[in-house]
């Protein structure tokens, strides 16, 4: 969400006055310790599954961006169908889709006589999505209408919270939407875990709830930081190398054919992190480059190097 400033209070003020806004239909992270690295018993073995979890910015700036990323789809996933290990083996893989957003309530006083004006916005929880044709909440290989089904997914809509918090939401789609039965039965013990993450903005991952925003006082405090995804993956997995990101987002504060989009500090913080200590299991993409097709190209060539030199 970009920062609150006096001109956007006072343009959300009076565009509420007119309407109404607008609604959509802590932590246990693991334990890092040896994880960062592959241990002196740790042998590299060629993965033959990939799980890979897509989460997508549904904010209302993201519509360009949703149709470049469902016109490049069908190629991602015809690359991931005939992608061959060094052992010639094919990828089993899944594929599933969230959202970057959360159920929030919060309430902006900008004073000058005017009333306070609550929001309650709803989003995914990261919950899988189960549209477009597929009742399972992951696609497959052999699913009939692979690549049209993955595009439809792609458009999650712009109706979404205005707060993107994909690191928060990578956490509960593989933890607590597990724990619930929501996303139960994706992730498998041997393959390798590979989140995209793709927004117009930083992260704002927060358990904060029902906060005020005011000119003195300009949101939520983040609770959630690149350092606890991490630790968290490492957790859930076991070990750095069975997990992989790739992050599309602002590599600077930019803007292209999509739009402007903020610099995404903690998301590159986010990559820094998992790539230090002699790992390369993340990559960092611009979403101001125009077409998505060389940022999936880069996420898809880092996962393809991970999964060669998984430690199962």
């Amino acid at each position: 969400m970009k920062a609150i400033t006096a001109s956007f209070l006072l343009g959300s003020a009076f565009a509420l006055i007119a309407c109404a806004p607008p609604a959509r239909g802590d932590d246990s992270p693991g334990d890092d310790d040896s994880n960062t690295t592959p241990d002196a018993s740790g042998v590299a073995e060629k993965c033959t599954k990939m799980d890979l979890v897509f989460v997508v910015d549904d904010s209302g700036s993201m519509a360009e961006e949703q149709s470049n990323l469902g016109a490049n789809f069908p190629m991602f996933a015809t690359l991931l169908q005939n992608y061959t290990n060094e052992k010639g083996q094919h990828i089993d893989f899944r594929i599933a889709v969230t959202t970057t957003g959360r159920d929030i309530s919060y309430t902006v006083n900008i004073g000058s006589g005017l009333p306070p004006m609550s929001f309650n916005e709803q989003g995914d929880d990261g919950a899988f999505r189960k549209d477009c044709g597929v009742s399972r909440a992951w696609l497959e290989p052999n699913d009939p209408g692979l690549a049209n089904a993955l595009s439809c997914r792609a458009g999650v809509g712009t109706s979404g919270p205005g707060y993107e918090m994909p690191l928060l939401m990578t956490k509960w789609a593989l933890a607590e939407r597990v724990a619930d039965g929501t996303n139960a039965g994706f992730l498998r013990d041997d393959a390798l875990l590979g989140v995209v993450m793709l927004t117009d903005e930083d992260d704002s991952s927060t358990t904060e709830n029902n906060f005020t925003l005011s000119l003195t006082s300009p949101g939520p405090t983040p609770t959630f930081n690149p350092a606890d995804a991490i630790t968290f993956l490492d957790g859930l997995k076991g070990h750095r190398s069975r997990w992989a990101a790739g992050v599309i987002a602002g590599q600077t504060s930019c803007s292209s054919s999509f739009g402007e989009a903020a610099e995404a500090t903690r998301l590159k913080e986010f990559v820094q992190m998992t790539n230090a200590n002699g790992t390369q299991q993340a990559v960092f993409s611009s979403i101001c480059s125009g077409n998505l097709t060389t940022a999936l190209n880069d996420v898809l060539n880092k996962f393809q190097s991970a999964c060669g030199n998984i430690i199962l």
